[in-house]
């Protein structure tokens, strides 16, 4: 992991063409496109890799995991709809990098990882660039209820289904993204609250994600 924070013309020229391509690729939010060229991804490689980290590619980070392709968390972003001072639950920490992206669209986020040493990694990096979300280590798959009501919930790994703890963490009007699928291949679904009792479900496109493990998940 890279602790040595160095951003300079070449990187934020790299940023700035993996913004281009994001844009070619379909996304529009303007405030998620300035996001990802505002957070160094570079800062979540080691330094050998630096060179990887632009491109538009997920990347293995230890223990299973993988920082995201930026497609896929600009895709996540942009459909959260963020709106600056929302309570947003994310799950599934991973090295931060989607985490950071939140923060500068405004968000306050509360943020759970289930892997130990890769949570001891990302509280460190992560304030170190700046950026201080309410970390948690355990099973995402619970939520956090103590915090509960959340404006929008993120899930960044793939679930068999969506969990109904998570639906009813989210206020009236919320909105939860979530891959839903098998353990290779997941739909990317929206659920929105629309009362006490009522959700509005969207499915949308394919994607590739790492399994949600814990008590509501694999």
């Amino acid at each position: 992991m890279a602790y040595k924070f160095v951003d300079n013309y070449r990187e934020r020229g790299a940023r700035k063409k993996l913004v281009e391509l994001l844009s070619s690729r379909g996304i529009e939010d303007e405030n998620v496109l300035k996001a990802i060229g505002k957070v160094p991804r570079h800062f979540f490689f080691d330094e050998t890799f630096w060179n990887q980290s632009y491109k538009d590619i997920a990347f293995p980070i230890g223990d299973g995991q993988t920082i995201s392709q930026p497609y896929t968390v600009a895709y996540q972003s942009e459909l959260l709809h963020i709106k600056k001072g929302d309570k947003v639950l994310e799950i599934g920490t991973g090295s931060g990098y989607q985490t950071c992206i939140l923060m500068e669209l405004g968000a306050n986020v509360f943020t759970i990882e289930r892997q130990e040493n890769i949570f001891n990694r990302t509280i460190q990096v992560l304030p170190g660039m700046g950026y201080r979300p309410t970390f948690f280590c355990g099973d995402g798959s619970k939520g956090i209820a103590e915090h509960a009501p959340y404006d929008k919930i993120i899930v960044t790994a793939g679930a068999p289904l969506v969990p109904e703890i998570l639906l009813k963490q989210l206020k009236i009007g919320g909105i939860l993204v979530i891959p839903v699928g098998d353990e290779k291949t997941q739909k990317m679904v929206t659920v929105i609250r629309v009362s006490e009792t009522d959700y509005e479900k969207i499915v949308l496109d394919t994607f590739r994600f790492v399994p949600l493990v814990g008590d509501q998940a694999w």
